[in-house]
């Protein structure tokens, strides 16, 4: 009977560990930045860990062609979102071990 409370007071340090090290990995992400280019670096965007634009970058010769600057900065967003995720997922990895926790992050 006891060895079922020292378990389960075993994964409530867990959880409440795996809890606090959320919150740092949050903090961390959020303050990381992550930079996507489109157009051999003629529009770059970097973006923060908590997904927000923080520059936007375009290079003068891209403003002639209104439709392929659009373009190239949505894949300049694309590709830093993308890196943003990564760079989250495996953060996760590293304190889950690899399980995956729907709704976790």
């Amino acid at each position: 009977m006891f060895g079922n409370l020292a378990e389960m007071a075993g994964l409530m340090k867990k959880a409440k560990d795996l809890q606090g090290n959320l919150k740092n990995i949050k903090a961390e992400l959020a303050e990381a930045e992550f930079t996507g280019e489109a157009g051999s670096g003629r529009v770059k965007v970097i973006i923060s860990g908590d997904m927000r634009i923080k520059k936007l970058t375009v290079n003068p010769d891209c403003t002639r062609d209104v439709t392929t600057l659009e373009n190239l900065i949505a894949t300049a967003i694309n590709n830093a979102l993308d890196s943003a995720k990564l760079k989250t997922q495996e953060k996760m990895t590293e304190i889950t071990g690899g399980l995956n926790i729907p709704g976790l992050f």
